[in-house]
């Protein structure tokens, strides 16, 4: 049954996406008359998408180590007073079968719509009105925040931005979350795409060749590392590890992959020598062979590692442990995950997400300079950010 229109709700919350959807559910629960808007025609279109449309809804490891901002302390309090638990039993209330799928990741057996319908009820019965396909064209505030929007003129006592990030422009992503921060004097950190596939360096353009290629690695850059696979593609490199240490790389940085992590490159090559193979033929038993054949061509003396000199071998085994790859840039918002940046996290409460010289004036979510890890991560920040405004405004 739909809610009846507020002429005059008490919390307008822009962006009906996860933490929006999130904060208007708790604020509701609290007996506000609360009002979102969304520009799209369908809320939730990040949320359809996420996990290859199954939805990674959350991460059971999630904690402050997780996440990067320039203000990495930030986060704790949010994360800590609404864990991955907490919305695994609102999963579970609403009885939506899930499943773990690999380090803590939790996902829909089904569609990512049961998340989406789950959301919605719980709106409806907090009472929360929400307008759909529903353009902002201006922000005003005096004792109040006056909103013109396409269905009409709003005001409220408080004002939530819940506009996400950049990421996904074809989804609807904008600025507006950024040019309303900027309107009322809240600074931003620098933004920049994160989670995104990485585009090779002109030097390395003949790997263009393994497009398809999966291997298993651990990257390394700026103190993090993930054991995850990377994947060649027809301009760089993409996959779980690449998406990762993305986050983690600027301009100019050159990336290490371990391209036997668990293994002993040592060993390795001792056994290839001992057994006078080459070392492609000895690389397959970890690599696809087209790798395996190319890396060696590229690296390797073209000579079996029996007549190796002992710096060719220590060379070599340094190199599969720790293989540098630089790169140009990478493939944008359109193909990123997540925007890195955002509202600085020092112009808020970390406890209401409050803007501390705008009162009434709240940021949640992804336009806050809070960017988690590849997993669930940023759904739980999405959570636990709208939570936490939630319970406060």
């Amino acid at each position: 049954m739909p809610i009846p229109p507020h002429s005059s709700p008490d919390i307008v919350i822009l962006g009906a996406g996860a933490a929006g959807l999130m904060c208007a559910i708790e604020a509701g629960k609290r007996g506000r008359r609360v009002t979102v808007l969304e520009h799209n025609e369908r809320v939730g279109l990040k949320i359809a998408i996420s996990g290859g449309g199954r939805c990674n809804f959350t991460n059971l490891s999630a904690g402050p180590d997780n996440y990067l901002s320039a203000n990495p302390d930030f986060c704790k309090s949010a994360l800590a007073r609404y864990t991955p638990w907490d919305f695994v039993a609102l999963v579970e209330k609403h009885r939506i079968p899930y499943h773990e799928k690999k380090l803590g990741q939790q996902f829909c057996d089904g569609s990512s719509r049961a998340i989406i319908e789950m959301l919605l009820a719980e709106c409806a019965a907090a009472g929360v009105e929400i307008r759909t396909h529903c353009h902002v064209t201006e922000v005003r505030r005096s004792d109040r925040f006056h909103l013109a929007t396409s269905t009409g003129p709003l005001d409220s006592a408080a004002l939530v931005i819940a506009t996400g990030g950049l990421s996904f422009p074809k989804l609807g992503a904008t600025d507006f979350g950024h040019r309303i921060a900027r309107q009322f004097g809240v600074k931003l950190t620098a933004l920049r795409p994160g989670l995104v596939p990485l585009t090779f360096a002109a030097a390395d353009q003949p790997l263009h060749a393994l497009s398809g290629l999966s291997v298993p690695v651990a990257a390394r850059h700026a103190g993090a590392q993930f054991c995850e696979n990377l994947l060649f593609t027809h301009r760089g490199l993409s996959g779980p590890a690449i998406l990762q240490i993305s986050s983690y790389w600027r301009e100019g940085d050159t990336l290490h992959f371990d391209l036997l992590p668990g293994e002993n490159a040592d060993a390795l090559l001792a056994r290839s020598r001992a057994e006078n193979t080459d070392l492609a033929t000895a690389l397959t038993a970890h690599w696809p062979r087209r790798f395996a054949e190319a890396w060696s061509q590229r690296h390797a003396p073209a000579k079996t590692p029996r007549h190796y000199t002992a710096r060719e071998l220590t060379d070599l085994s340094a190199l599969l442990h720790a293989w540098p790859l630089a790169f140009s840039g990478t493939e944008g918002y359109p193909k990123s995950e997540v925007t890195l940046g955002g509202v600085d996290t020092r112009e808020l409460s970390s406890k209401t997400m409050e803007a501390r010289h705008v009162p009434g004036l709240y940021f949640i979510g992804e336009v806050v300079d809070v960017t988690g890890w590849l997993g669930g991560y940023n759904f739980q920040w999405a959570w636990a950010s709208g939570h936490a405004a939630g319970q406060a405004v």
